[in-house]
């Protein structure tokens, strides 16, 4: 089965629980997935989890972010945070949640499979 990989390419938390869910669904479906956060868009990844909506999710009844990575790392959704982002924001790998890994574009996209879908948000 083809892997899923998306590429966070904005710091808005929308877009990364966009991303999040899409590789949930993915991995609950038994397809490989993993997430890249790119640039400014790793600062989404510090330490505590937190962004702007959150209230608003959960009065709907929808999981905050916090959990949300936390049930993907368990679901081996595979978190991978640009090191030129980490720099850019000024956010080292002891301050970001647990289970990411420093990563570069090249070696993320090197990864990929010939039958592998690449999605960008």
């Amino acid at each position: 089965m083809s892997g899923l990989s998306i590429i966070v390419a904005g710091a808005e938390g929308a877009r990364f629980y966009a991303a999040l869910e899409t590789a949930m669904t993915a991995a609950a479906l038994g397809s490989p997935a993993r997430i890249f956060l790119q640039g400014e868009a790793v600062a989404l990844l510090r330490k505590p989890v937190s962004v702007p909506g959150e209230a608003a999710r959960k009065a709907a009844g929808l999981p905050e972010l916090a959990w949300m990575i936390d049930e993907a790392t368990a679901m081996e959704v595979g978190l991978f945070a640009c090191q030129s982002g980490m720099a850019l924001v000024g956010l080292t790998s002891d301050a970001m949640v647990p289970h990411v890994k420093a990563a570069g574009l090249v070696s993320f996209l090197s990864e990929l499979g010939n039958s592998d879908r690449l999605l960008v948000y």
